[in-house]
């Protein structure tokens, strides 16, 4: 097997000012709490290929509800690999918890952007029968997979990313 990325946390910061501004409902002292109760993502079993992104606090969706969650990780990945970020199976199987861009893509350089490559996730619950998810804090709810890719042979691509969502194209 490669070992081609490792998973740290973003700075306390970073994730304060990103949870206040989505949930204003935490205090301080309740995100200073979800900060050390973060998780790094892992794998569950030895053939597992997805690595586990776990809630960082308790959240509920219901019918055609969307969050977007701040995971308060960030991935130093090789060149050449991308991870790509998708919902745990059990969770799209039971309620279509559908991530809103279908795929994540997290590159290699989104890592030293200004954000410290922060990954946010953004789900909705799509269900056609009217049920609600709930998901505790520390259980997975996405999953991520590190896979290696190409370019082609005439490829010039120099730009240097600084940002996050679309900020190769602004």
């Amino acid at each position: 097997m490669k070992r081609v990325a490792q998973f740290f946390k973003v700075s306390f910061e970073n994730f304060a000012e990103a949870v206040k501004g989505d949930f204003p409902e935490f205090s301080e002292a309740d995100i200073a709490e979800i900060y050390e109760g973060i998780k790094l993502p892992m794998r569950a079993t030895r053939g597992s290929a997805g690595y586990d992104f776990y809630a960082p606090f308790t959240f509920t969706l219901g019918p055609g509800k969307t969050i977007k969650l701040p995971t308060g990780i960030r991935a130093r990945i090789d060149e050449d690999w991308v991870l790509k970020l998708y919902p745990r199976s059990g969770l799209g199987f039971k309620y279509r918890l559908q991530m809103n861009n279908t795929v994540g893509i997290i590159d290699s350089d989104y890592f030293n952007s200004d954000n410290e490559g922060h990954i946010f996730i953004k789900m909705t619950n799509d269900t056609n029968e009217d049920r609600t998810v709930e998901v505790t804090r520390g259980t997975g709810f996405a999953q991520g997979i590190f896979i290696e890719y190409g370019i082609t042979v005439d490829d010039k691509a120099d730009g240097v990313r600084n940002g996050g969502l679309g900020s190769t194209t602004r």
